[in-house]
């Protein structure tokens, strides 16, 4: 048997592209069944996202069986047999397909790391895997044993006995004499895929929607546009993968008054504070501005401990920038939250933080 596939570093958009390859396989008309296909989901969302894929796939598996962190079993196409998992569990944190047949093989197994990629279009795009693919019959045999005894009893009798007999009929037959040929050009294509992706991300592609997203008041403080989709207000996501540090500021002058926010310098004193809210983003994160001294600060795959100490390192920036020159007098007033919600509790943050103003107190956290 050749070695198995290397690990690699993919966003989930480069895997998006991988698994369509490997459900298309499962869905070519041949004759080498009977077939058997896995599929790890983490969570319900994206599975709805696939629900016609693995409706067509079921008419001609012998068992199709896909799981997923759910808190009760969703209705499901018929023919497909669903395994619900604890959110904590490893599997949980996989993204997994393998389609098996006497003949055929095909695999993706990729395991969250909870990272982001600067740079993503989104944050659901730019999640980071740690992941390998390869179209290899025996490979494919090797993680279906995987998961039949990962999990166990919670697959029903009439799937475990599928399985068994598709793994039976597997065992039986060697497998096909150059696989590695079809196996070397989807390592090549998805290589491709992820430099491809890669270069987009660090070029830029969306200068072109400046105007009408600065229109829709939807470009942040950097200038760059999409806000409001990058962040999830958009697009296919669900709650409990990605950790994000979200931060809602707002910065008021000494007097407190309506008209003194930022000083009487108003454009001066924003700009001023922009620049120091800017010199503590890390290339992934992002801010908008989301009232008249107000921002909303998103920090994507960054801890609690972390989360409190950038509100508190802002706070100190604009205390080090009145001493320093007395031109941005600006109390900062913060509440912070790291959480796995999708989509991001910013109304909340919002009402924290008018109670933490009300308080006189420069740093409120919220469970998240």
């Amino acid at each position: 048997m050749l070695d198995a596939p290397a690990a690699q570093r993919l966003t989930k958009r480069t895997l998006v592209t991988v698994s369509h390859a490997v459900e298309q396989s499962a869905l070519a008309a041949t004759e080498d069944g009977p077939m058997v296909v896995l599929a790890l989901f983490q969570r319900l969302p994206y599975f709805e996202r696939e629900r016609r894929v693995y409706e067509r796939i079921a008419r001609s598996a012998a068992v199709t069986v896909v799981g997923m962190a759910a808190a009760q079993a969703p209705e499901v196409p018929a023919g497909v047999h669903v395994v619900l998992l604890d959110e904590k569990e490893e599997l949980a944190r996989e993204w997994t397909v393998v389609v098996l047949t006497p003949r055929f093989g095909a695999v993706l197994v990729a395991h969250d790391l909870e990272e982001f990629e600067a740079g993503a279009a989104t944050l659901e795009s730019g999640r980071v895997f740690e992941g390998r693919s390869c179209f290899r019959r025996d490979e494919a045999l090797h993680e279906v044993l995987r998961l039949r005894q990962q999990l166990g009893d919670r697959l029903s009798p009439v799937a475990r006995s599928a399985v068994d007999a598709v793994v039976d009929r597997v065992r039986e037959l060697p497998a096909t004499p150059g696989e590695s040929r079809a196996d070397a050009a989807l390592r090549v294509l998805g290589d491709q895929v992820e430099r491809d992706h890669r270069r987009l991300r660090t070029t830029g592609t969306r200068a072109g929607a400046v105007t009408s997203s600065a229109a829709a008041g939807d470009t942040d403080i950097a200038g760059e546009p999409g806000v409001r989709r990058w962040a999830g207000a958009t697009g296919v996501t669900a709650s409990g993968v990605l950790p994000v540090a979200v931060l809602a500021v707002r910065l008021t002058s000494p007097s407190g008054g309506p008209d003194a926010q930022l000083g009487r310098t108003a454009l001066r004193q924003q700009q001023a504070a922009i620049d120091l809210l800017l010199a503590r983003l890390r290339p992934g994160d992002r801010a908008s501005k989301v009232g008249p001294a107000d921002f909303m600060v998103f920090l994507p795959a960054l801890g609690h401990e972390e989360a409190v100490a950038f509100a508190y390192g802002l706070v100190a920036d604009f205390a080090d920038a009145e001493a320093r020159s007395g031109f941005l007098s600006a109390r900062v007033t913060v509440a912070v939250t790291v959480t796995r919600r999708r989509p991001l509790p910013e109304e909340q943050l919002r009402q924290a933080l008018e109670w933490a103003v009300a308080q006189n107190t420069s740093v409120v956290t919220i469970d998240g």
